[in-house]
């Protein structure tokens, strides 16, 4: 029997590909958490007050709505390869500008810039990733591409630490360093077949075939595949049925989840340090180690996507919210229960991470994926941005205010993903979007 695409067993190539796309994810963590430790020295040489720091710390965000807005759409055009790697060319360039930044507006330009050309890959590399993934293995294969987010997080976090005694100027080593894992990133992607999906779609047969046979052998079936090719491709089918009701769901639950965790993670250090946990270094070093329970947090989830995508979602939603409550509720917890409140909070927060790349993938055709991934990852980001522009004056006045402003926008995530999350987890891609 001929192994069709859908059925496959995951082989070292659909482990390669998912961690290339996952490089996105790495950048994305890296330069939202670089910023969090670089952002006080930035405030302290520029001396800026809460809204310019909140103003550098969320440019990045806004720029990724402008970029998934846009290369959503260009990707659906005229294909996921080209942006693939133009987008982390870009990213590298803009990394180094950052180092001869010497006015506050330069930085909010240069990260803003920066912002859409993460934008850009965060349409592509789910889409790419989920494209190539066998039916069975896409929920765990996507876990382990999102998860790269928490390895970002958590390195940067190591790095910045490290490059605290540097002095005054270090913020300066600390922007420009992740040129370092975006160039190992970009050479990585080169060589990454361009999607057998949209290939087909395109009316390129010989070519989805021939990428198809590299992978599974001679003689491979696409018929599995081809089922997902429909003449779908305006920007408007978006808002049509029936996709309107899955666009809607797909923003609003991807903002609920990415409101607090970037707020939290620009912010960790200050946020510690409010609740009396730590100073100084010890803020960054405390830091360092949460996020590696939000990486273990993230991994979790591959234990439970293949039981039920909207499960998951509800769970992680309702399990969250439960700490953020507690550190709005408690007057002056000890620094076991500020540590034990976000670890539970980490864990639960990123087990459904995940779904940020398979649902916008598994619930929109060939024709208008990588524009939903684009669309919704720009509509997220507004959250995203809006929580960390506003964080820092929500500390400045009431760290628990904070905490509890957190739960409610994660309890609106789950009311919404009650009322519109659907299951997807055991149909293929073609099946799911319908």
């Amino acid at each position: 029997m001929t192994t069709t695409l859908e059925r496959a067993r995951p082989s070292r190539t659909h482990w390669l590909i998912t961690m290339y796309a996952g490089g996105g994810e790495f950048c994305d963590g890296y330069i939202l958490s670089i910023i969090g430790v670089a952002l006080p020295l930035i405030t302290g040489t520029f001396r800026l007050d809460a809204a310019g720091a909140g103003l550098i710390g969320s440019a990045s965000l806004i720029g990724m709505f402008f970029g998934g807005l846009v290369f959503g759409r260009v990707t659906d055009r005229v294909g996921r390869q080209k942006v693939y790697l133009f987008d982390i060319a870009a990213f590298i360039i803009l990394s180094v500008l950052q180092l001869f930044a010497d006015a506050p507006w330069q930085l909010v330009v240069l990260r803003l810039l920066m912002g859409v050309a993460i934008g850009a890959d965060f349409a592509i590399a789910g889409t790419i990733a989920s494209e190539f993934a066998p039916q069975k293995s896409r929920g765990p294969l996507l876990v382990v591409m999102v998860t790269m987010w928490s390895v970002g997080a958590a390195v940067a976090y190591i790095v910045g630490w490290a490059m605290l005694s540097a002095g005054p100027d270090a913020w300066r080593w600390m922007l420009a360093s992740s040129a370092i894992p975006a160039a190992l990133i970009l050479f990585l992607r080169m060589g990454t077949p361009e999607s057998p999906r949209w290939l087909l779609s395109r009316g390129r047969v010989d070519e989805a075939r021939a990428v198809v046979e590299q992978m599974l052998g001679p003689g491979a079936d696409l018929s599995d595949i081809e089922a997902d090719t429909g003449a779908v491709g305006r920007y408007s089918d978006m808002f049509r049925k029936p996709y309107l009701r899955r666009t809607v769901f797909v923003c609003v639950f991807w903002a609920c989840q990415l409101l607090p965790i970037y707020a939290i993670s620009t912010y960790e250090p200050t946020i510690l340090h409010s609740f009396g946990l730590a100073t100084g270094d010890a803020a960054y070093l405390g830091a360092v180690v949460i996020q590696i329970f939000y990486v273990l947090g993230s991994l979790s989830g591959a234990l439970f996507v293949n039981r039920g995508r909207r499960k998951l979602l509800l769970w992680s939603f309702a399990i969250s919210a439960l700490p953020l409550l507690g550190l709005a509720a408690l007057d002056t917890p000890s620094a076991i229960i500020v540590v034990a409140l976000f670890v539970v909070f980490g864990i639960a927060s990123f087990a459904s991470q995940c779904l940020q790349a398979i649902y916008p993938s598994e619930l929109f055709p060939t024709g208008i994926r990588a524009t939903a991934n684009g669309f919704a990852t720009g509509i997220s980001r507004i959250g995203a941005a809006l929580g960390t522009f506003g964080a820092p004056i929500l500390l400045g006045y009431s760290t628990r205010l904070a905490m509890l402003v957190g739960a409610v926008i994660v309890a609106v995530g789950w009311l919404v993903s009650y009322w519109l999350a659907p299951e997807t987890s055991g149909k293929t891609l073609s099946e799911s979007s319908r």
